[in-house]
C-alpha cells in the first residue's frame, strides 16, 4: 500500500510590530506566539526604526501604529510601500474618525484596526489574514473607503489632490486662518490641519507660506493676498 505523502507545510505569515508602547508589543507577541501560522520577525518603536527594519526584514505584514514618534505611521507607511509594495500594512490607531482612516487608505494601508479592540481581537484579525489572505474591513473602514471612492480628485502639476484639499489651498492663499477655513468648510480645526499636513507632504514643503508660494508658482491658486500677509 502506497504511503500517503504529508501535506505541505503552510508558510507562516511574517509579522512586524511597529508601536512605541513596549507593553503593547509584548502582549501582541505573547498572543501571536500561540498561533501556528504567524511569527513576529521584528519590532520597531518609531517610524524611522520601522522603515529601517522593514528594509532588512521584508515582512509580509506590518502592524503599524498611526501615532509613531519621529516619523508617524502614515509617513512610515508611504515610505515602506515605496520600497516594499507587496507588504501589507495594517494601520493601528485609537482614532476611528473618517479623516484618519482616509489618510491611512490614501497612504496605501491594507486595513485599519482600532487600538481600542481587545488584543485577542487584533490577533484574531491577523490570524484570519494569515489563513485566508483577506481581511474584512471594520465598518469604519468600509465607510471611509466608500467615501474616499466618491471623492473627486484633480490632477495638478504638483500631483493629485482632492476637491476639498484644493479648496483649503485656495482659502490658504486668501490669507485665511485655520479657524476661518474650518468655518468656511463646515468642519473643525483639526480636520483642516490634517488636510494641510497632507498638502505639505504632497508639495514637499514645511509650512503654509511655502505651500502658497509653490501653489502660486504652479498656477494652482490666484491668491488675493501675498504669503507675507497670511494669518497663522
Amino acid at each position: 500500500m502506497m504511503e500517503k505523502m504529508p501535506a505541505a507545510k503552510k508558510k507562516k505569515l511574517r509579522l512586524m510590530l511597529c508601536d512605541d508602547e513596549t507593553l503593547f508589543r509584548d502582549v501582541i507577541k505573547d498572543l501571536v506566539s500561540r498561533e501556528r501560522n504567524i511569527e513576529v520577525v521584528g519590532e520597531a518603536c518609531d517610524g524611522n526604526d520601522a522603515l529601517a527594519k522593514a528594509k532588512t526584514l521584508r515582512p509580509d505584514v506590518i502592524l503599524m501604529d498611526i501615532g509613531l514618534p519621529n516619523l508617524n505611521g502614515i509617513q512610515a507607511t508611504r515610505a515602506v510601500l515605496k520600497i516594499l509594495p507587496q507588504t501589507r500594512i495594517l494601520m493601528l490607531s485609537a482614532f476611528q474618525d473618517d479623516m484618519h482612516v482616509m489618510e491611512a487608505v490614501q497612504a496605501g494601508a491594507y486595513g485599519y484596526l482600532s487600538k481600542k479592540l481587545p488584543p485577542q481581537e487584533l490577533v484574531k484579525a491577523l490570524k484570519s489574514f494569515a489563513e485566508q489572505g483577506t481581511m474584512l474591513p471594520q465598518p469604519v473602514m468600509e465607510k471611509a473607503v466608500a467615501r474616499l471612492q466618491r471623492m473627486q480628485t484633480v490632477q495638478t502639476p504638483l500631483g493629485t489632490a482632492t476637491r476639498t484639499q484644493m479648496r483649503v489651498l485656495a482659502l490658504l492663499g486668501m490669507g485665511k486662518s485655520n479657524r476661518e477655513i474650518a468655518e468656511e468648510l463646515g468642519c473643525n480645526v483639526k480636520t483642516v490641519k490634517n488636510h494641510l499636513n497632507i498638502l505639505f507632504q504632497k508639495f514637499d514643503v514645511k509650512n503654509r507660506t511655502e505651500a502658497v508660494v509653490k501653489a502660486l508658482a504652479a498656477g494652482l491658486i490666484a491668491g488675493r493676498e501675498g504669503p507675507s500677509e497670511m494669518q497663522h
